[in-house]
């Protein structure tokens, strides 16, 4: 097995067994996160109701910012994000990091997030 695909398996793994754990409600939904190479992806998910409340990425137009795959666009996302959660009535959410290692684009995406007033 090449050594990108042996990656993602890992990824998946950890992202099943993430998933075995969290869930979203409508009280306490679920934020998912999803990093590609250029871009970060984030919705609220109420997992009840197969449902995405809200969601934000770098390719939003709401979105202002020159590079789109660091650290500064993930707090940028962030930031969206509690945003148009707050709007909605959310406080409170349960975090999944969708398999990828709490460091990097994926912290500071969370720590802009909590800045914001989400709480998890």
């Amino acid at each position: 097995m090449d050594r990108q695909k042996a990656k993602q398996t890992r990824r998946t793994r950890r992202r099943i067994g993430i998933r075995k754990r969290v869930s979203g409600t409508g009280e306490i939904p679920r934020l998912s996160i999803y990093r590609s190479l250029r871009h970060v992806y984030v919705q609220v998910v109420n997992d009840l109701d197969g449902t995405t409340v809200c969601a934000a990425s770098t390719m939003d137009k709401g979105f202002s910012g020159d590079a789109t795959g660091n650290v500064d666009a993930a707090k940028a996302v962030g930031k969206l994000i509690a945003e148009r959660a707050k709007s909605k009535g959310i406080e409170k959410v349960v975090f999944d990091r969708g398999g990828f290692r709490y460091h990097g684009r994926v912290q500071a995406l969370a720590d802009a997030a909590r800045e914001g007033g989400l709480k998890f």
